[in-house]
C-alpha cells in the first residue's frame, strides 16, 4: 500500500530465515542441506517441489477444461466466474495460488485483470477438512476411532515388524512404534512420503522405505484416520458434512439458477455483490485449497474409499455436474456443463432463502423443484480416474450405460420404473443429505455424553 494513495498497493519483495534455539540457548539460523539457509520451509510449509506440482495440476485443469473441452475460457478478464477458497493453513492457500495460475498463467489475462478473490474462514468456523479442534462432539469421535485402531494394532504381528525395523530411531521416551506413540504412526508416514517426495538429501534411513513397512504404516494410518466416516453416519456429518453439503448447494444453486453457486461470495466489488467484474451472472469453475484429510474423509463418506491407500500429494477430486441437453428445463437453466468444484471440487439477484432449494432435503421436495433439478448428473473424479459412489449404481440413480454418472436427484414423480421406490431415493443429493447437518456448530456440541459408536453398521454412500 502506498502512502500517498491508500485506496492501492505496490510490490515489495523480502527475504525470509528462520531462527531457532542454539547451543546455550543462543539464537542460530535454521539451516538446510549444504548450510542453506535461504530456502528452508517451517513445518508444514509448501516446498518448492509442492509448488511444482500443483502449478502441473492448474496446467492439467486448463488442458482439460479450457483445450479439451472448452468449457472455460482461454483467456479471462476477471475471475468472478471462479470460486475460490483455502484452509487457513498456509500451504492450502499457495496450493490453491499455484493451481489457480497454473490454469490461468500471466499470459491467458488480460492486462488490466484484479485481484481474484479467495475464500477463507476463521479456524473455528473451517469445514474443509475435519475440524476436530473446533468440533467438540467429532472430538471424542476420532479419539475413540483412533484408540480402537491402537487396540487392535499396537500388539499385532504386524507392529512388531514394524518395531524390529524403525524402532532403534525411535526417541527414549517412547521407544515403540504404535498407533499412539510419539510421533504416532500417522506422524511417521508423513514423514516417509515427505521424504520420498524431495529426493535423497531428505532421506530417513533405508529401512523406512521397506515396502512391507509402508504398506503396514498405511494400513494403519488410513485405518485410524478414515474408518469413521465409512462406519458412522454421525462421523461423517461432524467431519465432512458441511463441506459436502456446501458442494451439493452450489450444484443445487448452479441448476436453479438461484444465485446460490457462490457467486454471492467471489463477484463483485466492496458493496456491490451478486454480479461478476466482467458482468458474470454465475460460477463455472470452484476450486478450493485443502488436505489429504479433507479428500479421504470427502471420498470414504460416499463410499468411494474401498481399497485405497492415503492419498498421495497434489491429489484431488473433482467434483463435476453435467446436463442432459435432451431433459427440458427453464430457460434460465445453465447449459450443458455447470460449475465443477475441484480440491486439491449476476443479473441474478440472490433469491430469498424461503423460495430456493439449498439445502432442502431430498425427500421434501416439491414436483415443481425437482424439475429443476432433473436431467443433472454429478461425476467425480479422483486424482483424474473416475470412481463410482455406492448408491448410484442402482438403475434410475445413474446414466445409462455409465454409473459414474449419478443422478443429481431421485427420478421424477411422473416416471415410473420397475424399480422400487426405495431404491430410486438414492441419487447423489440424497445420499449426501443424509450427512449433511442441519447446522455443525450445534451438532458439535450435542451427544457429549452419548456412545461414539453406532449401534449397529451405518455403511456410507447408499
Amino acid at each position: 500500500m502506498t502512502k500517498t494513495d491508500w485506496s492501492t498497493w505496490d510490490d515489495f519483495q523480502w527475504r525470509r530465515r528462520i531462527e531457532t534455539f542454539g547451543d546455550d540457548d543462543r539464537p542460530v539460523l535454521a539451516s538446510g542441506p549444504k548450510g542453506l539457509v535461504d530456502t528452508v520451509c517451517q513445518l508444514g510449509e509448501l516446498t518448492d517441489k509442492g509448488r511444482e506440482t500443483t502449478l502441473a495440476l492448474g496446467e492439467r485443469l486448463r488442458h482439460l477444461y479450457v483445450d479439451q473441452l472448452g468449457y472455460m475460457p482461454k483467456i479471462i478478464s476477471d475471475a468472478d466466474m471462479i470460486y475460490l477458497r483455502a484452509t487457513p493453513m498456509a500451504r492450502a492457500l499457495d496450493s490453491v495460488q499455484q493451481s489457480f495460475i497454473g490454469m490461468y498463467p500471466l499470459s491467458a489475462r488480460t492486462a488490466s485483470f484484479p485481484p481474484p478473490t479467495i475464500i477463507t474462514r476463521a479456524p473455528a468456523d473451517e469445514t474443509l477438512f475435519p475440524n476436530e479442534s473446533n468440533c467438540r462432539r467429532f472430538g471424542q469421535l476420532s479419539r475413540a476411532f483412533a484408540q480402537r485402531t491402537a487396540d487392535r494394532w499396537n500388539e499385532s504381528k504386524e507392529m512388531d515388524y514394524l518395531n524390529s525395523l524403525i524402532s532403534k530411531w525411535m526417541p527414549e521416551d517412547s521407544p515403540r512404534v504404535a498407533v499412539d506413540s510419539h510421533p504416532r504412526i500417522s506422524g511417521i508416514m508423513d514423514t516417509i512420503n515427505s521424504t520420498l517426495a524431495h529426493g535423497p538429501k531428505t532421506r530417513l534411513p533405508s529401512a523406512f522405505y521397506e515396502t512391507k513397512v509402508r504398506d503396514i504404516i498405511d494400513q494403519i494410518g488410513t485405518e485410524e484416520w478414515f474408518s469413521g466416516y465409512k462406519e458412522s453416519e454421525e462421523y461423517r456429518k461432524l467431519g465432512i458434512g458441511a463441506l459436502v453439503g456446501d458442494i451439493v448447494g452450489r450444484m443445487v444453486g448452479s441448476a436453479e439458477g438461484s444465485g446460490n453457486d457462490g457467486l454471492l461470495e467471489v463477484a463483485g466489488v466492496d458493496g456491490d455483490l451478486g454480479k461478476g467484474r466482467g458482468g458474470e451472472s454465475g460460477i463455472k469453475f470452484a476450486m478450493s485449497g485443502c488436505h489429504d484429510t479433507t479428500l479421504a474423509a470427502t471420498l470414504s463418506s460416499l463410499g468411494a474409499f474401498e481399497g485405497e491407500k492415503w492419498p498421495p500429494y497434489t491429489s484431488h477430486i473433482a467434483v463435476e455436474l453435467f446436463k442432459d441437453e435432451s431433459t427440458q428445463s427453464e430457460p434460465s437453466a445453465p447449459a450443458t456443463r455447470a460449475p465443477r468444484q475441484t480440491f486439491l471440487g449476476a443479473s441474478r439477484k440472490s433469491t430469498k432463502p424461503s423460495s430456493v432449494i439449498m439445502r432442502k432435503q431430498s425427500q421434501d421436495l416439491t414436483a415443481e423443484e425437482r424439475a429443476k433439478l432433473d436431467g443433472y448428473f454429478v461425476r467425480l473424479r479422483y486424482n483424474d480416474r473416475p470412481v463410482v459412489v455406492p448408491g448410484c449404481r442402482l438403475p434410475g440413480n445413474h446414466l445409462e450405460g455409465d454409473e459414474t454418472f449419478c443422478t443429481l436427484v431421485s427420478i421424477s414423480a411422473d416416471y415410473q420404473p420397475p424399480q422400487p421406490a426405495k431404491s430410486r431415493q438414492k441419487a447423489f443429493k440424497a445420499i449426501a443429505d443424509k450427512f449433511t447437518p442441519r447446522i455443525w456448530t450445534e451438532a458439535c456440541g450435542e451427544r457429549l455424553d452419548e456412545p461414539t459408536f453406532p449401534q449397529s453398521p451405518e455403511p456410507a454412500g447408499i
